[in-house]
């Protein structure tokens, strides 16, 4: 239905991104790069995956800012994916879908699928995963 050209993000919470950057950087050996006020971006190569385990009624539900993010080819992609999204909710059993909005560079809209997990729907001129590191830190400490 969506059509991704790449899975490009996910998204965490900290509670002290000092904190968090040195462990991420020092420790995991990541890429950081403080990219605005309240946020910064991590990043180990461009491969990536997720894990999906099966834990039956221990499901934890997801809260928004805690999303994974699809990019899709343009502005136009996003729009038909939330047209099929909501045309396909109940049959997949998706819980939730935002309204479309530009926000942070990039046109969105996000669905809770059926496991309360949280997914951005998004179109970003460019290819975000390098500009916000090649732009580097906007916010330093």
């Amino acid at each position: 239905m969506i059509q991704p050209y790449v899975m490009s993000h996910g998204t965490l919470e900290v509670a002290d991104l000092a904190v968090s950057r040195r462990f991420y950087e020092d420790f995991l050996g990541l890429e950081c790069v403080r990219h605005a006020r309240s946020a910064m971006a991590v990043r180990c190569g461009l491969r990536f995956h997720v894990i999906c385990v099966q834990v039956g009624e221990r499901l934890n539900s997801m809260g928004l800012l805690n999303h994974w993010g699809l990019d899709v080819g343009s502005r136009e992609s996003v729009d038909a994916a939330y047209t099929a999204t909501l045309a396909m909710k109940d049959a997949y059993g998706i819980r939730a879908v935002t309204e479309r909005q530009s926000q942070h560079g990039v046109y969105a809209f996000y669905l809770q699928d059926i496991d309360h997990n949280w997914w951005e729907i998004q179109h970003y001129e460019g290819f975000q995963h390098d500009d916000i590191f090649d732009f580097g830190d906007r916010f330093p400490e």
